[in-house]
């Protein structure tokens, strides 16, 4: 069976050391003890830029030490123009608030990347069906056919 590939937008790698949210980081460590076998997993430069903004040394360090202890793969941005394009018409026709460019992002990135699943613990923003139709919408209309399920960890985690 064909693992699925899962676009992780920051806030999942955030969840790990998530000491005010005990529910959420377990459902986080839990992901990232058993996605081996169902998923593959991918971040953007706008994950690390998101890392890099963070003012903590220790906890900047522990970001990129998931990044570098697991095989998460960095996607390319050489459709820039593309992603820019895109992340636009996500705000413009109001599937993301202008307020968030970076979400936006994430879904560009997903999106033209043809990922399964853009991960997230960003309800408000991302993980929740009313984006996810709306965004759909917008990539059904830009030519982006690939089904993209906006998701948190807790509906990719398998039952043992």
């Amino acid at each position: 069976m064909k693992k699925l590939r899962i676009y992780l937008d920051t806030s999942v790698i955030n969840f790990l050391f998530a000491g005010d949210a005990p529910d959420f980081k377990k459902a986080t460590v839990e992901f990232f003890q058993s996605y081996y076998n169902n998923y593959e997993l991918f971040i953007s430069d706008v994950v690390i830029m998101e890392i890099d903004k963070d003012h903590d040394t220790e906890h900047r360090q522990k970001f990129i030490s998931v990044i570098k202890d697991h095989p998460i793969t960095v996607l390319g941005n050489d459709t820039a123009e593309d992603l820019q394009q895109l992340a636009q018409k996500y705000i413009k026709k109001g599937s993301i608030p202008k307020s968030k460019p970076d979400d936006a992002l994430h879904v560009a990135y997903a999106t033209i990347h043809e990922m399964d699943i853009l991960l997230s613990w960003n309800f408000k923003h991302l993980a929740n069906v009313n984006r996810e139709i709306k965004i759909q919408a917008i990539n059904s209309e830009e030519g982006y056919l690939y089904p993209l399920r906006l998701l948190s960890p807790l509906e990719v985690l398998d039952e043992k």
